[in-house]
């Protein structure tokens, strides 16, 4: 591969550095659709970005936020093959452990699905309505046309100095990052409008139900307004943004593309997920944005009917919160749990730790002994045993 002179590098790389702006060109660019198996000419800004974006992506293959699961990978990777067709080759997927909502795609075809998504998403219909929308942005070159605008209107301050993958890779708590990531990709309303529509359409020639692209935006909304504190969480709204007009919009788009025999693909989507999903509660645990959470685990519980899972990690939700009234909803939850199919060990740990906290020793030595019974070899066995001779302050 020949590689661009260091003035055509740093002429594309004005999306990402202000070094450059007299040297950055357009030739070798055509507007319009990317067609399948197309790389830009290396002498204009769009091949030096991709060059750029091509350096970058090495970095996400060795970063240690990526998961390496083949079977998943490999499941994502058909669901992209379905959506982008003709186009499947150019897009490479890294899934990457990101409790957040979202996905991304960069002008080159390197796709990030984050792990927040799979967990949010209900059925394999609406990942598909997530990764169609990044599609589209990717065949009508979005990225490109928001770093020529942002030239053109001496606002690249907006896009300096990183690489798309900066954001991505080091992502679990740099909120300054995510910042940078979402005002990249701040793409103008009709930039949305137009990847919402070529989503809709992909989605629907794959054999996925439509209307679940306006699904994924009414639980976005149910979820963040159960959130005293709307902005805790939401770094990433502000470049998709869940409103009501465009959860109807896309309700109404989704009516002219139905047609029989498409599907949620719900059984398979679990079945994909089900070896992830204790991963992904117990990082969403780790945001701590209980209220959300708490909204989250019960739209999964309606979607999707509740499971030991489920009922588990709301338990924990209680119990890690620690407000008025929590702790007999906890044990509730962790009740529940115990009468559900494949119910962890684990709560019988936490409700053990609930019982202790108020001062039943009796139901906190009944459960911490369970635990100990199903769990012998648990790491944190000398500590329970210290719960059972110690009495409690």
């Amino acid at each position: 591969m020949n590689h661009p002179s260091r003035r055509h590098v740093l002429g594309g790389l004005c999306a990402c550095s202000a070094l450059a702006l007299a040297g950055c060109q357009t030739t070798g660019s055509p507007a319009g659709r990317v067609n399948a198996g197309y790389r830009p000419d290396l002498a204009s800004d769009e091949g030096a970005l991709w060059y750029f974006m091509d350096r970058e992506e090495q970095s996400y293959k060795r970063s240690r936020f990526v998961l390496r699961d083949a079977a998943l990978n490999d499941y994502v990777r058909e669901v992209v093959s379905r959506l982008a067709d003709a186009h499947s080759g150019d897009i490479r997927t890294y899934i990457m452990r990101t409790p957040y909502f979202n996905a991304s795609m960069a002008p080159n075809g390197m796709m990030q699905v984050w792990t927040g998504l799979m967990l949010r998403a209900q059925n394999e219909a609406q990942l598909a309505a997530v990764l169609g929308h990044e599609i589209g942005h990717y065949l009508e070159r979005h990225t490109l046309q928001r770093v020529r605008a942002a030239r053109e209107q001496g606002d690249l301050a907006a896009v300096l100095g990183i690489g798309l993958g900066v954001a991505g890779v080091g992502a679990l708590s740099n909120i300054s990052n995510l910042m940078i990531l979402a005002n990249l990709y701040a793409f103008s309303r009709d930039q949305e409008r137009q990847a919402d529509q070529i989503g809709i359409e992909l989605m629907s020639a794959a054999g996925y139900a439509p209307i679940e692209a306006s699904a994924v935006w009414a639980q976005l909304i149910e979820e963040r307004s159960a959130d005293p504190d709307p902005k805790s969480g939401g770094v990433l709204f502000a470049t998709h943004p869940s409103s009501e007009e465009r959860m109807q919009t896309l309700k109404t788009q989704a009516e002219s593309f139905e047609k029989p025999g498409q599907d949620l693909f719900a059984d398979r989507y679990r079945q994909a997920l089900a070896p992830l999903r204790r991963t992904l509660f117990d990082d969403e645990l780790r945001l701590r944005q209980y209220p959300r959470s708490l909204k989250l685990f019960e739209i999964i519980a309606r979607t999707q009917g509740e499971d030991a899972l489920v009922a588990f990690y709301s338990g924990e939700v209680y119990r890690l919160r620690h407000a008025d009234g929590d702790r007999p909803q906890a044990i509730a939850a962790y009740e529940r749990a115990q009468t559900l199919a494949d119910c962890p060990v684990d709560v019988h740990r936490s409700l053990g730790l609930v019982h202790l906290q108020a001062g039943d020793r009796t139901a906190a030595e009944r459960a911490f002994g369970e635990y100990l019974r199903l769990n012998p070899t648990a790491n944190d066995r000398q500590m329970i045993q210290s719960y059972l001779t110690v009495s409690p302050s």
